[in-house]
């Protein structure tokens, strides 16, 4: 089993910047394909960013297209998310997830393991 814990959300003024952890536990994740999604109240859950298992590919939600940045750590089992240039509407609980069949997926039905997720709050 995997266990992720998420951290690093909080209040950050539009304009700022956050970085979110994942660390993992339970097993290693380096050859796991690992993606962070993102829930608003009200609203689906979606893909935010995914970076496959050697962390060589990444991919980005159109809305967050340059402005975040994902990457790992495989030494300390640990996924990033770099957030910058914020926007009120990337107000969500955001969430890592992995994926142990390594293919990665924007669809959430492909990931095994989930965090509890991180509340980030952008304010205007």
């Amino acid at each position: 089993q995997v266990q992720l814990v998420e951290s690093g959300g909080g209040l950050v003024q539009a304009g700022g910047s956050l970085r979110l952890s994942c660390a993992a536990s339970g097993r290693t994740v380096s050859n796991y394909a690992m993606a962070w999604f993102r829930q608003a109240p009200g609203k689906e859950r979606e893909f935010v960013g995914g970076i496959s298992w050697s962390g060589g590919n990444t991919d980005y939600a159109n809305s967050v297209k340059g402005r975040f940045t994902i990457s790992r750590d495989n030494a300390k089992n640990t996924v990033y998310l770099q957030m910058n240039s914020l926007k009120p509407e990337d107000t969500a609980v955001y969430s890592c997830a992995a994926d142990s069949t390594r293919l990665g997926s924007r669809q959430s039905s492909q990931y095994d393991y989930w965090g509890q997720g991180t509340q980030v709050t952008v304010s205007s």
